[in-house]
This record gives C-alpha cells, structure tokens and sequence, in this order.
C-alpha cells in the first residue's frame, strides 16, 4: 500500500507501448489465476486461451500485436477483480461472436450456456444498426442495462475490455481518442462508480482526462511530481501519529495514505476555480479496522487528534451508497494547518469500496446469475429500464445520466426509511419514490416540519412528510419540469396518457402547431396527401393523433417531432413544374455552356483542373460565399468573403488583379477542415462537454485544445471536419447551447 504515495505516475500506470507476446500474456495471466482466491480449472481456461487465439489469428492490433493478446489482458483484469472461472473464460472470448464466424452454439457446446450467454450478452451492446447517433447510444445504453439485469459479469467484462482499449489509446488517431475517452468518462466510468469499482473508475477518469485535456493533465501530474517529497514527507508524519494513537488505545488498524487521483484533483480545480498551488487537501488517509464499533471509536480519536473542519462529516457506515460503499469520512486539519481527508472503515468495507460488486463475486458450483441477497442492490437497474419506456431516446439518455451517474442526496420518510434521490430532487421525487399512488394524491409536502413548496429542493438528513387526498386532483403538468428523477416523471406522463387522452391531445396539437409557425411552416405542409405518410413513418407514429397525445403527456416533445418533419419535408421537396420552353431553354443552355471540371468542390472561372487549397485564416466550407486569389506557383487559395484578410487587402488594393470569381460545384462530395473559436465562462466538465456534443454529432474532430484566459473564462478551439455550411451550424448550435459557453465563432483571419 506504501507504493500508492511514491509517484504521482503510480497513480495510473504507464500506456502499453511494446508489442506483446500471448505466451508471455498467458503465463501472466496463470500466474495471477492460482496465486488467487479462487480455483479454476486450468485446463478450460486454457482451451479458452487457445480458442480465441485461433478464432483471431488474422487480427492485429493496432500495435502490431496479436489481437488475443487484448483478450488475454482483458481476462487478467476480470482476474484481478477477483470474479469466477466462467467470467474469466468468456473474457478470453469476448469478441469470438462479434468479430470472427464463431457462433453462440460453437461457444455453448465448447464452454457451456452460461459462457456463452455472457459472451453474446457482451456481442449485443455493440451490434445493432441504429438511425441516429443519439438512438444509438440510448439503444446502447438500454441493452447495457439489460446485459446488467440479466447477469451483472457482462457489463463487468465490458468495463475490463474498455480499460485495456484505454491503456493501449495511444495507437488509435487523434479523432478516436476524443471520442472514446469522452464515451468513458460519460459512461463507463460512472457505471463503474456506480457498481462500486472505485479503482477502476478512478484509472478511467484519468486516462480519459489525459485524451481530453493534455495541458490540465500534464499541469497536475508536474505539480504532484515537483512536491512528491514534501507530500510524501507529510503522509509518512500522518500515518505514523494515528497509527501510533490507535496502538496505544488497543485498535487494531491498518492506516494508510494517498495522494488523491488526477481527475479528482482536476475537477476540484475547476469547480474552485483555483490552480494545484491553492488545492491543500492532496492527502487522504485511510484507516482500516476490524469492526464497526472500531469505526466509530476510530473516529473519535481522529477528531481529538486533530481539529474537525465542520460539515464535512458524512456516515456512509449507518446509511451505506446505493452501490453499497461504506466508510466514515472526515475532513480535519493538521498542525501544519493543511486539511486532510480521513476515511475509516472495515475490511469487508475496503474490498467492496475497491472492488464493488466483484468483491462478493463467489459462485457455488452449479449457481448461475446474481446471487441471494443482490436483487435489491441491482433493483436501481430494473427501475431505469421501466422508466425509459416512456420517453424517446435523448431524454432517456438524459435521464440516466441523472438517474445512474449524478450524485445523491439520503432523506428521511417520518419513521425514519431512508429514500434515496439524485440531488436535486424535490418533494415530487419524493412522493413517487414512496409509491405512484401517493404521488398522484400529493397535495402538500412539509420538510423538518415546515411546508414547503413542490419545487423545493431536499438536503441530505432532510425528514419529508407528504400531504395526500383523495380527492386531489392528479399532478400537475408543470411537475414535469420540477421532478429531477425519470421514475417520477414516467409516473406522472403515465398517469397523463391514462387519466387525460383527449386533453393531451389538444394540448399537444397546440404545442406541435406553435412550434411549426416557429419553424415558418403550417399544417397543410404536414398534412399534404402526398406528405403525411412519409413524415408518419418518420415520427414512428400510426396517426397525428397519437403523436399529440404523445407530446400533451410528455412523451415526445414538440421540438424533437418538428425537427423530424423538416427533416423529411426537405427529402420530400418536389422539384418545380417546367414548361416546355423551360426545358428547351435548359438543353440550350447546356450546349452553350463550356463543361467545366470542379476541384476538391471548386469551379474557377475561366479555368480548368487548376491547383487548389483553402485557406487556413477563414477555413470556408460549402455554403459560404467565396472568392479566390492566385497565388505565384500554388494555383488558386479559397477565401471566404467575409475573410478579414480579404477585406483588408481589397480596401488597400493590395493583391488587386489577383482576386478571381470562383463557386462551389452543385455537389460536394469531399470533407472541409474549418476551425471554431469558444469563449465560455470557466468551469469544471467544460472540455468534457464539448467533446461529448461533437461525439453525438459524429463530427470528424482533428482538434480540440482549451486554456484559461482570465476574467473567470476560458477559450477551446475546435478543428473539425464538415460536409457544408449546414452542417457546420449545427455543430455550432449544439456548443453553443454547452451551459456557460458564451460564444461560438468562426475563425475570419
């Protein structure tokens, strides 16, 4: 455990940058089998080993490597998280089904029907064919949290397979590192946080970060590296006074310290808007005892050692996480003046604090799936999928990253049942979290005895009383917009589409009239016979009825639905009636004209396959209004009109007789590079948000960079690659919509 405070590097082990041998992987990966806790039959796992490596004998790595190698590393993290023989077997083979011609018949007979069903379980959170990049990863995510329900090793497989994509990152392009690490930090590390696996969450953090933000990154990891002398010097003083307080009291205890992760330390930067020089709580200890009554009197001799700082004491032994950690934590502050975190705990408690789920992973022969006792711990799981059924596929990927991934606040019913919310929640969670019924009949709500109003927002320790009647009308539509979790709001649209079709279809034609005026289009554009089936079978809907009620209950919303009819309308566009003459005019026209050739998308005036290159100061894409300037012996350079190198060079005159008329051709079909300018208001996350809209998108990114300017802002910039000015807009809008982004620009000189 002393080797967790001698580097900053310790924290997150090097990238992998050698070539690996698969004997060499498999000896390591024996070796760690039988200096385990659990006995496996060495010979199926082998044959597993042999298995996958004939299966993916034409596949290299990007490193050149043989692509079982991935498999057999994948295997030793599943090893290393301490599951069972058949866990560690259908992660040799977790690609066998997706990637060569093996089947989920040849693994069964092979390896059996539990294996078989974790490595097809593995295979479809990735197969499927999908309409959007937003259906995608909603689609991904519920069959993730099917896999879950199912049997909570695949998901853990997953995780293990998605740490070793990270460990080897440095061999994909740079486009790919953006996306994949945004995709980690937004979703399997807070799956990993919320099964527990605090370790591995940790190294998906920081490996993520790296990809995200070098410059943060590397700016901690120097700071950590220049005073590890000094910090490593303080934990040993640290260490040694509370264990030596703990002899002498008779506890026994294993005391350690840590420097805290790098993400961690990045957030807490951001969120304070402070550098690594004004963060003094870098440390934290760790004491672990043999009880829970050792917990506390632990405690207490911690807060006679060193001074309490207030309000920063929280029990999770009493009240326990929902993914099961528990530990005490204090924050106290030393002689020296520097505050430090303090966590105290069990060792059953450290197992699961490190290892989550996988700590209690014991499988009796002949047992298959979750064991006794976990159909509570895994109940959150079966609540997200039956709320997503009611809601499209943004707003569920909206919802469980509030539901999975925010964090939470502990409230108290009146007999002391502890109900767990995302924070945020309000009394409306509340009452839904206790049964659909008492929401529905909520009149009123009280907090620690005082009535409060619905749109109040519940503290930890918080005690909430609600007020129900029989007669209460039902909720009101504006709880939609006040309730924080997607249970509540599932209940309330629920309630909506049984108790009030009519009203939500009235409701939900004037909402989807409103937002079509909004859009410059009316209801004879939608309703046209030659239309309405089109755009029907686009919205999923058998009639317009259904998707009014749809919108007045809360189940589609009007922007997405009208968004979807432009859509089609512009597929649907019928070209113009031409007269006979119109059509003579046009072959006319066309024998006239001298045929000219378009390079990379440009025509030139009066020239032909002429050199061409875009110009770096204003990047134009198609759509922008263009001119050109010849250049001595590099053709023609593209710059758009409102280049603020062209403008300047027209007032002066300078370069005059050198600007050509130039357009773009009727069909583009290649990719422009153009680079955005952000300005946004400073903030944790902020990076991480941006390359999660540009990953939604499926923008091609060749860049993405970001530094703080001062004034409490920061500025990115964003190089992309586009199709046209339409697309480009719409990369624009969605980080421009970025919470404290304040201006989106163009580069122009």
């Amino acid at each position: 455990m002393a080797d967790e405070k001698k580097t900053a590097a310790a924290q997150l082990p090097e990238q992998e940058h050698k070539t690996v041998d698969p004997e060499e992987s498999w000896r390591s990966l024996e070796a760690k089998i039988k200096s385990g806790s659990i006995a496996m039959d060495m010979d199926r796992v082998r044959a597993a080993y042999e298995y996958a490596a004939a299966a993916h004998a034409s596949q290299k790595r990007r490193d050149g490597s043989p692509y079982v190698t991935h498999c057999l590393a994948t295997a030793e993290i599943i090893v290393e998280q301490g599951l069972d023989e058949d866990s560690v077997v259908a992660a040799l083979l977790h690609d066998v089904i997706e990637d060569t011609p093996a089947t989920h018949e040849d693994v069964k007979k092979l390896f059996g029907s539990t294996v078989a069903d974790i490595v097809e379980g593995v295979t479809k959170l990735t197969r499927v064919q999908w309409t959007s990049h937003e259906e995608e990863q909603a689609e991904n995510l519920r069959k993730m949290l099917m896999a879950m329900a199912k049997d909570i090793r695949v998901i853990l497989i997953k995780i293990a397979d998605r740490l070793h994509n990270m460990r080897t990152m440095d061999y994909q392009s740079q486009e790919k590192q953006l996306i994949k690490s945004a995709e980690t930090m937004e979703i399997y590390a807070p799956i990993a946080h919320r099964l527990g696996m605090q370790k591995i969450k940790w190294e998906l953090e920081d490996r993520s970060l790296y990809y995200l933000d070098r410059e943060g990154y590397k700016e901690i990891t120097d700071a950590l590296s220049s005073r590890m002398d000094t910090l490593t010097a303080f934990m040993d003083k640290v260490e040694k006074q509370i264990q030596q307080r703990m002899d002498e009291e008779g506890i026994k205890a294993t005391v350690y310290g840590r420097i805290k992760h790098i993400y961690s330390i990045y957030r807490k930067m951001f969120a304070q808007q402070l550098d690594i020089n004004g963060i003094f709580d870098l440390c934290a200890f760790r004491v672990i005892v043999d009880s829970i009554p050792d917990c506390y009197n632990a405690l207490g001799m911690i807060h006679d050692m060193y001074k309490p700082v207030p309000g920063r004491f929280k029990d999770y032994v009493s009240t326990p996480k929902p993914n099961g950690y528990q530990s005490v934590h204090t924050t106290v502050i030393g002689s020296e003046g520097i505050p430090f975190e303090v966590q105290i705990r069990t060792w059953d408690m450290h197992l699961t604090a490190e290892y989550g789920v996988a700590a209690h992973w014991k499988y009796k022969s002949g047992e298959q799936g979750v064991k006794e006792g976990d159909e509570e711990k895994f109940a959150w799981v079966r609540r997200l999928l039956e709320a997503q059924q009611e809601t499209d596929a943004t707003e569920f990927v909206h919802d469980l990253k509030i539901d999975m991934f925010a964090d939470e606040v502990f409230v108290f019913t009146p007999s002391g049942d502890v109900i767990n919310l995302p924070a945020g929640a309000t009394p409306i969670d509340f009452a839904y979290a206790i049964h659909s019924g008492v929401g529905n009949s909520m009149v009123g709500a009280s907090v620690n005895g005082r009535i409060v109003t619905f749109d109040h927002v519940l503290q930890n320790g918080d005690i909430v009383e609600v007020r129900t009647s029989k007669s209460a009308p039902g909720p009101s539509r504006d709880w939609l917009q006040l309730a924080k979790s997607s249970s509540a709001r599932t209940k309330i649209k629920q309630w909506f589409k049984r108790e009030r079709r009519e009203e939500n279809i009235q409701c939900g034609r004037d909402m989807f009239e409103a937002e079509l005026r909004r859009n410059g289009l009316s209801m004879a554009d939608v309703m046209d016979e030659d239309v309405l089936p089109a755009i029907l079978k686009k919205l999923s809907v058998p009639s317009m009825d259904e998707l009014y009620a749809a919108i007045g209950y809360g189940g589609q919303t009007a922007v997405r639905s009208v968004n979807r009819v432009k859509d089609e309308l512009s597929h649907l566009k019928k070209p113009e009636k031409r007269t006979v003459l119109d059509k003579i005019n046009e072959q006319a026209e066309k024998r006239v004209a001298r045929p000219q050739k378009a390079v990379h998308g440009i025509l030139v005036e009066g020239l032909d396959n002429c050199l061409i290159k875009f110009s770096k100061c204003c990047t134009p894409v198609p759509g922008d209004d263009i001119v050109g300037f010849i250049t001595r012996g590099s053709g023609v350079s593209i710059h758009r009109t409102d280049c603020q190198n062209y403008l300047r060079q027209r007032m002066s005159g300078e370069g005059d007789g050198r600007w050509i008329h130039v357009s773009w051709a009727e069909k583009t079909t290649d990719l422009y590079i153009t680079t955005l300018h952000i300005l946004a208001k400073e903030r944790s996350g902020l990076i991480m948000d941006i390359a999660t809209v540009l990953n939604a998108l499926n923008a091609k990114v060749r860049g993405l960079t970001a530094r703080d300017v001062g004034n409490d802002q920061s500025t990115a910039v964003v190089t992309v690659e586009v199709r046209d000015l339409d697309e480009l807009r719409a990369i624009m809008n969605r980080i421009g919509a970025i919470r404290g982004v304040i201006e989106v620009r163009r580069a122009s000189s």
